[in-house]
């Protein structure tokens, strides 16, 4: 039965990776396995921790061996079991002498000390003799010498009389040990011997170096000429002699630590020694408990069976029978255990083989939808270039190119979701409310809104496996949010939806520099009911402008303009000083669509305004936004000159197109994951991520600005291109690394110095205004009373 499961366990596997209706590509094929052999031979090894291969059975297999008998087991050895041999041998010796006695002892076979369950052969018995240390044999020595002198006998007489080749070795293993014992005992005097010469050895010497100093000694002081010379060398030994004299003392001291640190490691020896001792006395009291209670068992079992005993024995018989059948249905169960361990592995194996194949095909399928994305991308970006040409063609050229592009309209994705596969469709809202593609009024542009869409498909399906799914994986893995360079890394490459709330939260939490109470925001909705500020007609009037592309705020009805009503009536009271400047509805807009929480929205937009955007830039001035688009003049000049030349020759003031950019950090001007991607670097790092962003914008799309050579077609072009960017991570890219270096502290001088020339520029422009009003004055003053003005004789 084995044989054939296995068998069908083969069969299935060479079907799996044989019978594929998919066509394989040279992708597909890196994916799989080499060749088909190497499958079915990884059949045969699977099983090495569940189940052996079954090898072909030679007479058991076919139609003959299914018609032949059952094979009948002869009478003498149907009650025999193979799986206990020695068990079986015991019982037919005690069946087959019945109570018959040993001669001197009055024990039966069945009872024999010492005799081994399962004996070995001699030559096993000789290598474990072999094997054995020579202290193991002193203390097996020790222990046999210990036991009572009255048990050798029995034994012995035992031994003589039934197997006398087992006396025989007896004796020669007792003569052995005590020759080996006799021979350690010599090699060990022979090498303290040995050492005690070494030792002495060492002392002559010591000795005779000794000597020869003594000699070197002498006979210099003998040579020595002058008096002088032989008193300096007493003195020389003199103060060698107290030198040794010292030595010989902290010698002495150490002598004496030793010496006590000898005498309590003796103790200490000597009481583990008594400990041993112990432990000893104890075990050879256990020894001889067990050998009286395995000699009453033997008397025991020696002693003639009664007729009250053969029915125990019938019991005892049946259980064993029990057991063994027991021990049979055991067997089966373990051989079935592994036979279904071994099939759960190779389902497992080939259902892991196919998810590989699946993840390989849905890749190419990815390959090519964005191929296909790209190709129709072309045809369409083709057809806008012939449109825009279109005066300059032939009217029948013109209207083929007029069809051309209203079928590429007409054709709708929806038809073709219906039918292919699709891994990752563009929807017509994202996850936040935003529309994914934009609706632009003018014929014209809609052909381009057709473009983006197929970019920021292809975008996604390129992405989707490559990127998003790692950093979703790293942001999984992290549990508590604390300032550092990975964190930092993580937020410029994008936070997922799903940890955006969480991050962006931690984030006005840590940065804001004061804390108030924890119903601080009731109290100021509770003064905006009380009061009417004086900002809140202006706010009325921009709730319906605010982010018109987004299904949360087009409807009146809907649940987040309240909540955006009473953030910004709250930030009114919260901040007088600037009250409501236009721009701060967006601020907060994508607050709320990202915290949902009014108080958490709330405090983002304090941390926006308060923390990270500069002091005066939503006052009446607007004085830090104007610096702002000098620094950034300055920047523009500095990473893209090509460009700051274009817009010089042709006059373009670029501060008219990203003065809002910097005002409301991109809200309305980039496509809505691009643009909550900004927010996430800008909310941690501030102000300086909008000036790279700004500039990466320019020049990812320099190349196409410098082919504009008419600047009403420049100004018409920089008022939608931002929305023509698909691509966030090469943005991205761009403003991380293609900008670099960009340090806060060159920013921060640029500032101030700029600010200075602005608000001197603003002081002068105020005494002009000054003189003005009172030159104005003082031709009142001298008007004669007559005199009509001009309006007053219109009227």
């Amino acid at each position: 039965m084995m044989y054939w499961l296995q068998q069908l366990q083969m069969k299935r596997w060479a079907f799996c990776n044989t019978q594929t209706g998919l066509p394989v590509d040279s992708i597909t094929a890196a994916a799989l396995p080499a060749n088909e052999s190497l499958l079915n031979e990884t059949i045969h090894t699977e099983g090495e921790g569940f189940l052996p291969p079954v090898k072909i059975p030679t007479d058991v297999v076919g139609l003959k061996a299914a018609s032949l008998p059952a094979p009948q087991l002869s009478a003498a050895l149907q009650n025999i079991s193979l799986k206990h041999p020695w068990t079986e041998i015991q019982n037919t010796i005690y069946n087959i002498c019945g109570t018959r006695q040993l001669p001197g002892n009055g024990r039966s076979i069945s009872g024999v000390e010492g005799f081994p369950e399962h004996p070995g052969t001699p030559a096993e018995e000789q290598e474990v003799e072999g094997e054995a240390e020579c202290p193991v044999r002193d203390q097996a020595r020790e222990d046999t010498r210990a036991e009572p002198r009255s048990h050798w006998p029995r034994k012995a007489k035992w031994l003589t009389s039934g197997f006398p080749a087992i006396t025989e070795g007896l004796a020669r293993e007792r003569s052995s040990p005590d020759k080996v014992a006799v021979l350690q005992q010599q090699v060990l005097m022979l090498t303290e011997e040995i050492k005690s010469q070494k030792e002495l050895v060492k002392l002559l010497h010591k000795a005779l170096e000794a000597a020869q100093q003594e000699k070197r000694a002498s006979s210099i002081y003998l040579t020595a000429a002058e008096d002088r010379d032989r008193l300096e060398l007493v003195r020389h030994k003199v103060r060698q002699i107290v030198e040794l004299s010292n030595r010989v003392e902290a010698l002495e001291t150490d002598k004496k630590e030793l010496e006590q640190s000898v005498a309590l490691r003796d103790s200490r020896v000597e009481e583990l020694q008594k400990h041993v001792q112990l432990l000893m006395d104890k075990n050879h009291a256990k020894q001889q408990v067990i050998l009286k209670l395995t000699e009453q068992i033997a008397r025991d079992l020696s002693e003639p069976v009664q007729e009250a005993d053969a029915v125990a024995a019938d019991t005892l018989y049946k259980q064993q029978e029990e057991i063994e059948h027991l021990k049979d249905d055991l067997d089966a169960y373990r051989t079935q255990n592994q036979f279904l361990n071994s099939e759960i592995h190779q389902v497992t194996k080939l259902w892991r083989s196919v998810a590989e194949k699946e993840e390989v095909l849905l890749m190419k399928c990815a390959r090519l939808q964005v191929h296909s994305c790209q190709v129709e991308s072309k045809y369409l970006m083709m057809l806008r270039r012939l449109q825009e040409a279109s005066p300059d063609l032939a009217s029948g050229e013109a209207e083929l190119v007029k069809s051309l592009i209203q079928e590429a309209l007409q054709w709708d994705a929806k038809e073709e979701a219906a039918e292919a596969l699709q891994l990752n469709p563009v929807r017509e809202y994202d996850d936040y409310g935003f529309m994914t593609i934009p609706k632009y009024e003018v014929e014209d542009w809609k052909l381009l809104a057709k473009i983006q869409a197929l970019e920021i498909k292809s975008n996604n399906l390129l992405s989707h496996t490559a990127v998003e799914k790692p950093l979703g994986e790293r942001w999984a893995g992290m549990a508590e949010l604390s300032p550092s360079a990975e964190l930092k890394g993580l937020i410029r490459c994008g936070i997922p939806v799903e940890h955006r709330q969480r991050v962006w939260k931690w984030i006005a939490t840590q940065r804001l520099s004061h804390h108030h109470a924890a119903n601080h925001y009731e109290s100021l909705l509770r003064q905006c009911e009380r009061t009417e500020h004086p900002a809140s007609r202006q706010i009325e009037l921009d709730l319906p402008r605010t982010l018109t592309n987004n299904r949360h705020f087009t409807s009146p009805t809907s649940q987040l303009v309240p909540k955006l009503r009473r953030v910004l009536l709250a930030f009114s009271w919260q901040n007088p000083a600037i009250g409501y400047c236009q721009g701060l509805n967006r601020l907060a807009a994508i607050a709320l669509l990202v915290l949902e929480e009014e108080e958490s929205a709330f405090w983002c937009l304090v941390h926006i305004v308060e923390n990270l955007m500069p002091a005066d830039y939503y006052s009446n001035t607007l004085i830090a936004s104007q610096v702002d688009q000098r620094v950034f003049k300055d920047f523009l000049s500095e990473k893209l000159p090509r460009l700051t030349a274009h817009f010089e020759q042709h006059r373009i003031d670029v501060s008219l197109i990203t003065f809002n950019w910097f005002l409301v950090a991109f809200v309305d001007s980039l496509v809505s994951d691009i643009l909550l991607r900004v927010w996430d670097a800008f909310l941690y790092e501030g102000t300086k991520v909008i000036f790279r962003y700004a500039l990466a914008i320019f020049k990812y799309n320099e190349e196409e600005i410098l082919r504009i050579h008419d600047s009403l077609e420049v100004y018409q072009y920089l008022r939608f291109f931002t929305h023509m960017i698909g691509d966030g991570r090469k943005l991205m890219s761009i403003a991380f690394n293609d900008m670099n270096p960009f340090p806060m502290k060159v920013l921060r001088n640029r500032r101030a110095t700029h600010r200075e020339e602005l608000e001197a520029e603003l002081s002068e422009l105020e005494r002009i205004k000054v003189q003005y009003v009172k030159e104005q004055a003082r031709q009142v003053a001298w008007h004669p009373d007559g005199a009509v003005s001009e309006e007053e004789e219109e009227m």
